[in-house]
């Protein structure tokens, strides 16, 4: 029986990196809780995820932001060749 997608991974909703800053400003500001100051290996732990969190969504706004530029190139590569009589 076929269906639709052929693949067999699960589709995960995209993160968008707002959201992911938004995460890590929380886990930041949990870290700095006056709860978590007397669990230091706690509040390094969160403090690190939130670096990486944020890291990440640096990278993934860089990405998405080359992929854009990438596909203008590619389609003013296109108008150019059809503009030439290209085939």
């Amino acid at each position: 029986m076929a269906t639709e997608d052929s693949s067999n991974t699960l589709r995960a909703s995209q993160t968008t990196p707002e959201e992911m800053r938004g995460l890590a400003h929380r886990l930041q500001a949990r870290a700095q809780s006056v709860v978590l100051r007397h669990q230091p290996e706690q509040h390094r732990d969160l403090l690190a995820a939130a670096s990486v969190i944020e890291q990440f969504a640096d990278i993934t706004t860089e990405i998405r932001s080359a992929a854009a530029l990438a596909d203008g190139l590619a389609r003013g590569l296109l108008r150019l060749r059809d503009s030439m009589g290209g085939a």
